[in-house]
């Protein structure tokens, strides 16, 4: 027992000894640790000392520059004011010098200088759009000359008289009498029925119709014929041949719009539309058939749609429906390309299609790839050799206007008018026009022609500017 006890008490004295010992050490290291912590705070407290330091001599070196800048900046502001002030005196005096070489005022120097950067300007631009034009055309003239190219090689027409008259041959001379009747009687009432004048002359054995209207002068022709052939010419048979002659032309109008349509390809179209369309079957212009220019000016257009890769259907029904407005010309006033749209509008045609009709003369500019191929195809057909005829006096003043607007040009010392108006050769003194300007000229003659005169095709404008030097040997 006592054995018992002194071990415990000795497990007891070790046990406080270690934990003595286990404090002792841990003192120490907490006191080494304190010791480490302060000097390396004393040694960051030196370090942001140094850095406000530092801080403090850049503020203040800052503060110099800045100082430093300002007077610099008030220095140069004071040059250049100066400078200013000698510039201003010496641009007086410079002027002063130059108008007194001159003899110009200052308003006449400035205008010198205005019109010869002027000058200068429209050279510099005449060469620039000479340099894409030609770029453009080594590009493009190929490929339209394709497409337009196959498009009328594809395409053929006949040519049509244009003609206000139709002679209807008669058995012989005595159905004259018979057509006049007693005390004139049969050609009043033919001529109130249908009409169409009636003239009866010499010519054996025919007489004319004539009217503007060729739809009511084809109605007069049948109904005449009709007559000659049964015999019978009264008051009472004209008005039923008339009736009977004006249901058949309104059937040939129809199946002719049904056959262009067909031909062509478009779809379904308003009646009342498609019997307009057909009318123009009777129209000529310039010599050509209308609505044999519109099924051509619809495949020539189709063509070049479909090279374009622009929807051809659309594009036919623009151009095939371009000139309906001549079929109402005699009744409405107006330019036959606001009246087809008009009436394109009122009967369900869509917008693309009314402002192809509408813009095909330029009386709206066109703003869609439609519009620009309806003028394209309209120009292909009408332009083509051999597809229209005009009078001798819109001929002779066509040429006599493109001559008067080639000669208002300062400069131009003659003008020819050749090639049935097609092309203008325009001859200019080498002297007065350089060759810059010759260039010019000749742009401004063609936009010239483009807005005041209407035809078909392209005209070529030549400016020709030729030196000669000649001295004899003696």
């Amino acid at each position: 027992m006592e054995i018992a006890l002194v071990v415990l008490a000795g497990l007891a004295l070790a046990a406080l000894l270690y934990a003595a010992f286990t404090h002792r050490r841990r003192s120490r290291e907490e006191r080494e640790e304190a010791a480490r912590l302060r000097i390396e705070w004393e040694r960051r407290e030196l370090r942001s000392a140094e850095r406000e330091r530092r801080l403090d001599e850049e503020q203040r070196r800052l503060h110099n520059c800045a100082v430093d800048a300002a007077e610099i900046q008030a220095v140069l502001a004071r040059q250049r004011e100066e400078l200013r002030a000698e510039a201003a005196m010496a641009e007086a005096e410079r002027r002063l010098a130059l108008e007194r070489v001159a003899g110009l005022s200052g308003a006449q120097a400035r205008a010198e200088i205005v019109h010869a950067a002027e000058e200068q300007a429209k050279r510099e631009a005449v060469r620039t759009v000479r340099e894409i034009e030609r770029r453009a055309r080594a590009e493009g003239e190929a490929r339209a000359r394709e497409i337009v190219a196959t498009a009328v090689q594809r395409v053929a027409a006949q040519q049509t008289a244009e003609s206000v008259v139709t002679t209807v041959r008669l058995p012989g001379d005595e159905m004259k009498g018979r057509i006049i009747g007693r005390e004139g009687r049969n050609i009043r009432s033919f001529e109130s029925v249908t009409g169409v004048s009636l003239v009866i002359d010499d010519t054996p054995a025919s007489v004319l119709l004539s009217c503007f209207d060729p739809v009511r002068r084809e109605v007069g022709r049948l109904t005449l014929e009709a007559l000659v052939a049964d015999g019978r010419i009264q008051p009472l048979r004209i008005e039923e041949e008339y009736e009977r002659s004006l249901a058949a032309v309104e059937r040939q109008c129809e199946r002719a719009a049904e056959d262009a349509l067909a031909e062509i390809g478009v779809g379904e179209m308003h009646p009342e539309l498609l019997r307009l369309l057909g009318r123009l079957r009777y129209r000529t212009s310039y010599g050509q058939n209308v609505l044999g220019h519109l099924v051509e000016s619809a495949h020539i257009a189709g063509m070049m749609a479909a090279e374009l890769r622009v929807d051809p259907a659309l594009v036919k029904r623009c151009t095939l429906l371009h000139d309906v407005g001549k079929a109402v010309t005699h009744e409405v006033e107006g330019s036959h390309a606001l009246i087809g749209a008009e009436l394109a509008r009122r009967y369900g045609e869509a917008d693309e299609v009314v402002h192809a009709i509408e813009a095909h003369h330029n009386e709206v500019d066109p703003q869609t790839v439609e519009a620009v191929l309806t003028q394209a195809a309209d120009a292909c057909s009408g332009g083509r050799p051999g597809a229209r005829r005009e009078s001798l006096e819109l001929y002779a003043r066509r040429l006599e206007r493109l001559e008067q607007i080639a000669r208002r040009h300062e400069g131009v010392h003659k003008v020819f008018a050749m090639q049935a108006g097609r092309e203008v050769r325009v001859m200019v003194l080498p002297e007065a026009v350089d060759d810059l300007q010759a260039q010019v000229i000749a742009r401004d003659v063609a936009k010239q022609v483009e807005e005041e005169l209407t035809y078909p095709g392209q005209i070529r404008i030549t400016v020709i500017r030729e030196s000669r030097a000649t001295e004899f040997a003696r």
